[in-house]
């Protein structure tokens, strides 16, 4: 009777093992997938932390201010629009309100991210 316990064990911590083995190896390919996609290298080191900063992604940020793509007056016109709409004086959500802030400051992140800098243009000039 023990020989089959210990066998029943032995098999189920197999079983474990495989799924588990199996789950990590899915969650690296889902982490290098997601990695490719945000750019990789020093782009998908400063769009991560952005991501982490504001605690939106771009695109979840682009959502919540409902639009298609990064434009700088869009952006400012849905942003006045949602945040005067959710104003609690007039019945609407602080949470909702607070949701609309942090993805204007995850789009300025992007934005000031995308303007070339000053300093490396002059030295590229001067090169």
């Amino acid at each position: 009777m023990a020989k089959y316990i210990a066998q029943i064990i032995v098999l189920g911590a197999q079983v474990v093992g495989r799924a588990f083995a199996r789950a990590l190896k899915q969650e690296i390919a889902a982490s290098q997938e997601a990695a490719k996609r945000a750019g990789g290298g020093e782009a998908g080191a400063r769009r991560a932390a952005a991501n982490a900063s504001t605690g939106l992604t771009l695109e979840e940020a682009m959502q919540i201010l409902n639009i298609e793509k990064l434009d700088m007056e869009k952006v400012k016109k849905n942003y006045e629009h949602l945040f005067s709409a959710n104003d609690k004086s007039k019945g609407g959500s602080f949470y909702l309100q607070s949701k609309i802030v942090r993805a204007k400051e995850r789009l300025d992140t992007e934005f000031k991210q995308k303007q070339p800098d000053p300093d490396q243009s002059r030295a590229k000039d001067t090169s």
